[in-house]
């Protein structure tokens, strides 16, 4: 692969088609899971490693899928990657599977998934497919850790609240002292809404500001025709 489309490709995912702020896919997770930055985080990473897997899956086996069945099949392929997920975390992190429950199967039907495999991965070759995965996953990722973050910093007046979870000895930040009321609103699902609308508009306002001093391409020169006296 060369430098170019690694380029072209981490650009796509990680801000010009990224998921929860182009897209807008992914809604699901992105609102319910994003309370605090490591339940945001968590999900956002078994998310990349499902589109990774899934992307990867799909590329290798592609010229064998007929194309009359190929969603079924793309879903069958996902489903089973996100169950070893599943299965995973309850081993080997089983207090952080308990806090994200259902959503981690819930991966399966997260659009996000399917179609990245329909639409990249099912048309395009293994080390090509896998990376356009990891670097779709990694745009939610810094999205969800983003507004997980600014949730919980505005409705607790913490940070990293559950990092014992994943890292054993390692305690919740104080950013506002212990005597910070909280912001209610921040926590529930209308500030969810609230707080990724504001990022979206944020987003936009930036693509806006970055068109406008782009320069405008010359327009081609209009072809000339000479007359031939006769």
């Amino acid at each position: 692969m060369k430098f170019r489309q690694f380029k072209e490709s981490a650009h796509n995912g990680l801000w010009r088609q990224n998921p929860g702020l182009a897209q807008i896919l992914g809604l699901c997770p992105i609102l319910a899971i994003s309370t605090n930055l490591v339940n945001a985080v968590s999900l956002g990473l078994a998310t990349v490693m499902a589109m990774a897997l899934s992307n990867l899956a799909v590329a290798a086996l592609r010229r064998w899928i007929a194309y009359e069945i190929r969603i079924p099949v793309f879903i069958l392929i996902i489903a089973a990657l996100v169950t070893v997920l599943d299965l995973a975390f309850n081993a080997w992190f089983h207090s952080l599977y308990l806090v994200l429950g259902i959503f981690i199967p819930l991966i399966t039907t997260n659009c996000i998934v399917l179609a990245r495999a329909e639409a990249f991965a099912a048309k395009n070759k293994v080390l090509d497919a896998t990376l356009d995965g990891i670097m779709m996953g990694l745009g939610l990722v810094w999205v969800l850790a983003l507004l997980g973050a600014l949730r919980e910093l505005l409705g607790s007046g913490t940070l990293f609240s559950g990092i014992d979870m994943v890292f054993p000895g390692l305690e919740a930040l104080q950013v506002f002292g212990d005597d910070y009321p909280g912001f209610l609103l921040a926590i529930l699902p209308p500030g969810a809404f609230f707080i990724l609308g504001g990022l979206i508009a944020a987003y936009n306002a930036i693509n806006a500001r970055r068109a406008a001093r782009t320069p405008p391409e010359p327009a081609p020169a209009a072809p000339t025709t000479s007359a031939v006296a006769g």
